[in-house]
């Protein structure tokens, strides 16, 4: 049986993409991959793509040279994990408090990781976690 390696890819859907982008490149400092006026996509860790949409911009299908892809958009607060380094997390609570952001919830889990909680300006949910929230991380 075919089997799936990984999520290479996760979107989300913002009402204002430069306000998006200033937070994710300067509070969260993802590095840029590509851009246009219609998103961003961040390397997260080497390890995956975080693609960030202006809403209603991908409503129609985007024809490209070798395909293309069909719409897609969203609505309504998400929620993202990003997986941190346990050494690292009062690092991000002070970043994040430096930045006027509040930690809505916090979480001690029963595998030993630790999460933080917290809104991006289009108010999706993101958590900060670090190892043993999963039998996988």
């Amino acid at each position: 049986m075919p089997r799936l390696e990984r999520v290479i890819e996760t979107a989300i859907y913002v009402d204002d993409l430069a306000r998006a982008a200033a937070f994710y490149e300067t509070v969260m400092e993802l590095p840029l991959l590509a851009s246009d006026s219609r998103f961003r996509a961040y390397d997260v860790g080497g390890q995956s793509v975080f693609l960030v949409f202006k809403r209603g911009a991908t409503l129609e299908e985007v024809h490209l040279p070798g395909g293309s892809i069909p719409p897609h958009d969203g609505h309504g607060p998400l929620h993202l994990a990003f997986g941190i380094a346990v050494e690292e997390l009062p690092a991000w609570e002070r970043r994040l408090a430096d930045n006027g952001i509040a930690i809505e919830a916090r979480t001690d889990w029963p595998r030993g990781g630790k999460s933080i909680y917290f809104r991006d300006p289009d108010n999706h949910v993101l958590e900060l976690a670090t190892r043993g929230i999963w039998a996988t991380y």
